[in-house]
């Protein structure tokens, strides 16, 4: 029995969003971003919940997957916010993600 690949056309060279932590000028690029969220014992049991949307308390996790881009440590201060932009400081780090427009 022969079983059908689906193959889902990803953007390398063109990522919907840049994460730069401005520490140290790191870049990461992706197409996914999500926000999570942590139980009380994250260490041991990992992410409560995922979201969309970006809150103190949180990570930014760059392409979610089995695996994945980059992990932030957890939001402390949302610096700065509007459309395409984002700026904030995590437990250890400062970031910014850029998001393209479509």
């Amino acid at each position: 029995m022969r079983i059908e690949q689906t193959k889902i056309p990803v953007s390398i060279r063109d990522p919907k969003y840049t994460l730069k932590r401005l520490n140290d000028g790191l870049t990461k690029t992706g197409d996914r971003v999500q926000y999570i969220e942590w139980d009380e014992k994250r260490e041991e049991r990992g992410g409560k919940e995922s979201h969309d949307d970006i809150k103190v308390g949180r990570s930014l996790m760059l392409n979610p997957r089995m695996s994945y881009t980059w992990l932030t440590t957890v939001i402390t201060e949302i610096v700065e916010q509007r459309e395409g932009y984002i700026k904030f400081k995590t437990e250890n780090s400062i970031y910014e993600l850029i998001t393209k427009s479509k």
